[in-house]
């Protein structure tokens, strides 16, 4: 039998095993309920997470919606500004252009009024240079005479009896240059009306003006190569008017002497009124040219059949 030390010493063993095995015991528990609350919360917070995660998404999405709006909105806007904006540049563009088109055509006319006074308060020199510029001297191998360049093609208007009878015919330009006259365009010799052509660049043509319109007593001048003397102008007045063999005339105290026949008869604005043709012998201030609207009449008959031809 066990002795009573030994007893007790087994009742202090299994008092301890008790005592540890319900530390242990109360330790899991306590451990499984920790696992439990944490489990919960984890699960907790997943799920808190998730909604806020789809939360985020359909505000990323509510938020990409409205962007790609304002995008398009923004890019809508910009493309109206440009288009606009064009539209403004180029209604500018054409104000600009319809302004200097303006400022040309009120300058031009400004220049013409200013050589018309000159003009009527003294004499032609605003306009000689512009009229020896369209005046030519023709020379034939049988004498010499005047013509008035009416198209910068070439086409140029005389008399026939400067160029009758002549083998070979030249024009000398106002800048010194002289051309072959390769071809007789065309003539009238009722009118005493002769069309040439040449071959040169740059040229400056005359326009016709209205003869119907000329009054007697309107300053005119001749210009031409009388007794050889090369683009000369001489001024006078218009006189009176007559017709010869249905032929009209304007009669001016311009004196016509030899050279001067075929050349032109310029108005205050340097148009053509009409072609110096002769003089009454013996007479001074008796010359005549055929009136411009003849002239322009049979001229572009000629140069309509050459053309046509």
């Amino acid at each position: 039998m066990a002795s009573k030390k030994t007893q007790n010493i087994i009742l202090v063993i299994l008092g301890i095993l008790i005592l540890t095995g319900g530390v242990i015991y109360y330790f899991n528990y306590s451990l499984n309920l920790v696992r439990q609350d944490y489990s919960t919360r984890l699960l907790e917070m997943n799920e808190q997470f998730t909604q806020n995660l789809q939360g985020l998404k359909n505000q990323m999405s509510v938020l990409g919606s409205n962007l790609s709006s304002q995008i398009g909105l923004v890019d809508t806007s910009l493309q109206n500004f440009k288009t606009q904006n064009q539209i403004e540049i180029s209604t500018l563009s054409n104000l600009i252009d319809q302004i200097e088109q303006q400022s040309n055509i009120k300058l031009n006319e400004l220049k013409d009024e200013l050589k018309n006074i000159r003009i009527k308060s003294a004499d032609f020199s605003a306009i000689v240079e512009d009229v020896l510029q369209s005046t030519v001297s023709i020379k034939t191998n049988v004498g010499q005479g005047s013509g008035a360049i009416i198209d910068v093609k070439g086409y140029i208007v005389t008399n026939v009896h400067v160029i009758s009878g002549a083998s070979a015919v030249k024009a000398v330009t106002y800048s010194g240059k002289t051309y072959d006259v390769n071809v007789l365009v065309g003539y009238d010799s009722a009118a005493d009306i002769a069309v040439l052509k040449i071959n040169a660049p740059d040229l400056r043509a005359f326009s016709f003006g209205n003869s119907d319109g000329v009054r007697i007593g309107e300053k005119v001048i001749a210009a031409g190569n009388p007794a050889g003397l090369a683009f000369t102008v001489t001024e006078g007045i218009v006189s009176a008017f007559r017709t010869f063999s249905g032929i009209s005339y304007i009669q001016t105290d311009v004196p016509i002497n030899p050279g001067n026949s075929g050349g032109p008869l310029i108005n205050t604005k340097g148009e053509i009124i009409g072609i110096n043709n002769f003089k009454a012998g013996g007479f001074e201030g008796l010359g005549f040219a055929i009136s411009s609207n003849k002239v322009k009449q049979v001229a572009n008959k000629i140069i309509n059949d050459y053309e046509n031809q």
